[in-house]
């Protein structure tokens, strides 16, 4: 599945600039001249990356990732401005979340670059976060488990920590189908 970015500045040349520099890499590449419409396209299409103007009428650009950081978390957001100040760069990280920074006029190949980057580290958090919730579920079947059959996943070693196996008088087939059916929930 291709990512799709989004570019968002109210200059058509900028944003020809950037189609064109990105026109190789395996993107859908959607536009739009204005942080609303942007918000627009946002409520109709999945999209993993936004580079955005800042000084656009309306609504800046920082305004407009805030806005995105807080509905679409996991979209990567950069901006890019002819205008940079130290408090653009500070509200847009601070309220933005945004990943980079580019100053105008900046190098295309430096944009691919860090939206290949962003969208590396977007899927490493997105599959952290998936094996954080999976290790909780495994922790909740263990404390289920150790609820049911007490000291079951006690584990004792002899002096040379070999696992001492206890004599267990519980059912086994019980419990195997007790784990084989959370696994299966999974």
């Amino acid at each position: 599945m291709n990512h799709t970015v989004l570019l968002v500045d109210d200059d058509p040349s900028i944003l020809s600039a950037l189609c064109r520099v990105l026109h190789k890499e395996p993107y859908d590449i959607l536009t739009s001249a204005s942080a609303a419409e942007a918000l627009e396209i946002l409520n109709t299409r999945r999209v993993d990356v936004i580079v955005s103007d800042e000084e656009m009428p309306g609504m800046h650009g920082t305004v407009f990732l805030h806005r995105v950081r807080d509905k679409y978390p996991d979209t990567v957001r950069f901006m890019l401005t002819g205008k940079a100040t130290v408090q653009t760069a500070v509200d847009a990280i601070n309220s933005g979340g945004i990943a980079r920074f580019f100053i105008k006029p900046c190098d295309g190949a430096e944009i691919a670059v860090a939206i290949r980057q962003g969208l590396q580290q977007r899927e490493l958090l997105i599959y952290a976060r998936k094996l954080l919730q999976k290790g909780k579920k495994q922790s909740r079947l263990i404390e289920q488990l150790e609820e049911n059959y007490p000291n079951i996943t006690k584990v004792s070693r002899d002096a040379d920590g070999a696992i001492l196996v206890d004599d267990w008088n519980g059912d086994l087939d019980q419990l195997m189908n007790e784990i084989c059916g959370h696994l299966s929930h999974e």
